[in-house]
């Protein structure tokens, strides 16, 4: 019987000398195979299909897979997610199994139990199966019948052992945890929770869209929000006041913190949830999409000892993720980075994050004002919200250190009038500011199904874009396929204006010029505007021309 070494080796995936060491090493075909998965030398898909040649089985790619959703229904997800395999269709009586190890006769075994038929096995790549789970067995059925279920019991909401009930059986329990892990499943950045007259509505920001989710009976509004509010460490008895708090779950083996904030409305406390993933710490430069004249800007700002860079758009561009992800590019064990933040968002290794308390007396400004003596080399502000702020931080960068923050503007030329409106001297603005860029965050088209657009040059013309007058390059659309939930959209990319404070723009900060003739300089100087970054990135294929125009005036 052949190994899996020789499989890999007759489909040119690995040269023959791998051959030599399986023969001279009994037993050690799968060790081979795992050192090479290890070191780069093979893919998880030609593991995947030579396991498959291996046990005489056939190979499937489920990203594009018809599954059968009736078949998906017949086994628990629990058992699905404990063996990672998927029923994707019954065939002659018979449940088609999608698996990672068909060797698994406990899998089989438990599936045909389940199933009461027997079992047909398919091999699949292991990131393609967890991917093809998560998409097909969802929360939706379970959360649709326990609420049921609660608005037949009824329960009392303000019961305090229902409420504070740590066994994951418990309904209340069970409708928040199933909430929230559906959330991240579906790559959600928010939960929103809406009382309504007579029912409740959840919603999922998925991508930078609300999407309409589960609805809940009115009966158990009050238990869910009660809930919510003891795991976040808020004031159950409090529903005059908007209220903020933190919430830590468990998914799929890693700890994903909630920003929680209440908000009462006309039909009771509003609940919006952010999930705060600390994979975007672990992001580099390249992963920001930014173009190559503007990563050469924006790096030669934040290589300086000293100055200030601000990232500015409004609420939910990406502002944090752009700063965090200059933060890994510039700490080091040999320099002080501090970070004032309201609230500290992603906690990062190695670096001094403080949380603004306002009841405790420590404002930003506060906050900023000590940490100058606690002898920093970057500082990174979360907002400048107000005067005091920015006069300290802009007296910061003067006196040698990094200061990163955001600031809420429109465009990039608006910050340097921005500071000025907060009564900054303007030659303190010039010298202090080194860079701004501003963003906006579009959905990304999925590389599965995009297909060419038919648009015409007066098409885009009239939609203000530049266009050259020969052979259009080719601009994609969203067609929609299984990965993508059929959106056309995978994923967001991030739409970048920087603006490097060159002397000329310093003069004009100086003779305090308006935005527009700011932003007519900076663009004469090579600066790319937020539309003209937006068309680069739909003729490089990553974004649609409608994105585009979502995002950015």
């Amino acid at each position: 019987m052949a190994s899996m070494t020789e499989i890999l080796i007759l489909h040119g995936h690995l040269p023959i000398e791998y051959l030599d060491r399986v023969e001279t090493e009994p037993n050690s075909d799968e060790a081979v195979v795992r050192d090479l998965l290890g070191r780069g030398a093979i893919t998880p898909a030609q593991l995947a299909r030579a396991r498959a040649a291996l046990a005489g089985l056939p190979f499937v790619e489920l990203a594009d897979y018809p599954v059968d959703r009736a078949a998906v229904g017949l086994i628990p997800g629990a058992i699905c997610r404990r063996h990672t395999v998927l029923p994707v269709g019954v065939v002659d009586g018979s449940v088609i199994l999608a698996m990672a190890d068909p060797g698994n006769v406990f899998a089989i075994d438990d599936v045909r139990a389940a199933a009461r038929m027997s079992v047909t096995p398919l091999v699949a790549e292991e990131s393609d199966l967890l991917t093809a789970i998560d998409r097909h067995i969802r929360a939706d059925d379970e959360l649709s019948d326990l609420t049921t279920t609660l608005e037949e019991e009824s329960a009392p909401a303000e019961d305090q052992s229902l409420l504070t009930e740590t066994d994951d059986e418990a309904p209340i329990v069970r409708f928040v945890n199933l909430l929230v892990s559906q959330a991240i499943q579906d790559h959600a950045s928010d939960i929103h929770i809406e009382p309504a007259e007579h029912d409740v509505r959840v919603r999922y920001r998925i991508d930078g869209v609300l999407h309409a989710m589960q609805s809940a009976p009115k009966a158990i509004q009050n238990g869910v929000i009660s809930r919510l509010k003891i795991m976040s460490d808020i004031d159950i008895a409090e529903r005059r006041k908007p209220q903020d708090g933190r919430m830590s779950v468990v998914h799929g083996g890693r700890q994903i913190d909630l920003r929680v904030a209440t908000l009462p409305t006309v039909w009771g406390e509003k609940v919006v949830m952010r999930i705060l993933d600390n994979t975007n710490t672990g992001m580099t430069l390249t992963d920001l999409n930014l173009l190559e004249r503007n990563f050469e800007t924006y790096k030669a700002s934040y290589s300086k000892p000293y100055g200030m860079i601000l990232v500015t758009g409004p609420t939910g561009s990406g502002k944090s993720t752009t700063l965090y992800t200059t933060l890994n590019a510039v700490a080091r064990p040999e320099i002080n980075v501090i970070t004032v933040e309201d609230p500290v968002e992603y906690r990062m290794h190695g670096i001094n994050q403080v949380q603004v308390n306002p009841k405790a007396g420590l404002t930003f400004a506060s906050a900023l004002r000590s940490i100058l003596r606690s002898d920093p080399d970057v500082v990174l502000l979360g907002e400048i919200r107000d005067h005091e702020t920015a006069q300290i931080a802009i007296e910061a960068s003067l006196t040698g250190h990094l200061v990163l923050s955001t600031l809420h503007t429109n465009d990039a030329p608006s910050a340097v009038t921005r500071l000025t409106e907060m009564d900054i001297e303007p030659f303190l603005v010039g010298s202090a500011l080194d860079c701004v860029v501003a963003q906006r965050l579009a959905r990304r088209l999925c590389d599965r199904c995009k297909k060419p657009g038919t648009y015409t040059h007066d098409d885009l013309r009239r939609m203000r874009f530049e266009v050259p007058d020969e052979q259009l390059p080719p601009v994609f659309v969203p067609a929609g396929c299984p990965a993508c939930s059929n959106t056309g959209y995978r994923g967001r990319i991030a739409v970048h204006e920087v603006m490097a404070v060159t002397e000329e723009i310093e003069r004009l900060t100086v003779d305090r010029a308006s935005s527009a003739d700011i932003g007519r300089v900076a663009r004469a100087q090579g600066m790319l505007t937020l539309r003209e970054d937006g068309w680069e990135k739909v003729k490089r294929g990553m974004t649609s021309v409608e994105e585009i125009l979502r995002v950015v005036a």
